[in-house]
């Protein structure tokens, strides 16, 4: 066992442009990987992972995804090449039973979710990366309960890091719009929700909310958040590293916990 129990983060990753960019959320992830304990592993749940049933990566080098299109050569090329865990995989499946996970040996890898993000916490890539998957199937309480379980693994090193936006509603944004007033509304409700006690927690429904619709016309950049947030012992505080709206809707707050 761990003396320090690793973090959890939630980290709104925004355009995938902020892996190559200098801007102030890049930074500000540089930073928050310089200050966190150095992590054993990272078990990563990307929003670009959405699938049917849930997968864990077991390849010994992860490929690095690029999902995106339209954008520069440099981002193309770009390459963050991370160990995987096959061992830790392994170890996430025995935690998850009787969900049955499905052991991913080469469709997938790093997609720009999870090393868009680590390229800039954790430049020198030498830190071992593991991604679970979303199942696209499974209500909210679901992925919070997975969370429950994953959090033993916080005392054993592992940096659990959800990837995502808690506002994302990419055909309503508009380059350099202020906040959506929803957006805005949606963000707040998130934020006073973080330390509720209410069972079932109030973030299970959160997306029945108007402003939740709008701000997520999809779920799949919401739910990493509840991953995170079924790690928490509700005790241990809870901060905003990173914060901003973009383009109107797209919300860059990141959550850790610890």
């Amino acid at each position: 066992m761990s003396l320090l129990r690793m973090p959890a983060l939630f980290i709104g990753h925004g355009s995938p442009m902020n892996a190559i960019e200098n801007n102030c959320y890049s930074r500000a992830w540089f930073e928050l990987g310089k200050k966190l304990p150095r992590p054993r592993a990272i078990l990563v749940i990307s929003a670009h992972w959405y699938t049917k049933g849930t997968a864990v990566t077991t390849m010994a080098r992860p490929r690095t995804i690029h999902d995106f299109g339209n954008f520069p050569r440099e981002l193309h090329e770009k390459q963050y090449p991370a160990k995987g865990f096959p061992e830790l995989a392994v170890l996430v499946q025995d935690i998850l039973e009787p969900i049955e996970v499905e052991t991913d040996f080469e469709q997938w890898g790093l997609d720009h979710g999870s090393w868009g993000i680590l390229a800039k916490m954790y430049p020198d890539a030498d830190i071992p990366v593991v991604q679970l998957s979303i199942d696209r199937n499974q209500p909210a309480s679901f992925h919070y309960e997975i969370g429950k379980k994953l959090t033993l693994l916080r005392d054993e090193g592992v940096l659990i890091l959800g990837s995502g936006n808690i506002v994302h509603n990419l055909p309503a944004a508009k380059l350099g719009a202020e906040p959506f007033p929803w957006a805005i509304s949606f963000e707040q409700f998130v934020r006073e929700s973080l330390t509720s006690l209410e069972e079932p927690h109030p973030l299970f429904n959160a997306l029945d909310r108007e402003d939740g619709q709008l701000s997520n016309p999809t779920p799949e950049h919401f739910l990493p958040l509840l991953y995170v947030m079924g790690t928490w012992n509700k005790k241990e505080p809870i901060s905003t590293p990173v914060e901003g709206i973009e383009d109107g809707s797209l919300s860059m707050l990141s959550i850790q916990l610890g």
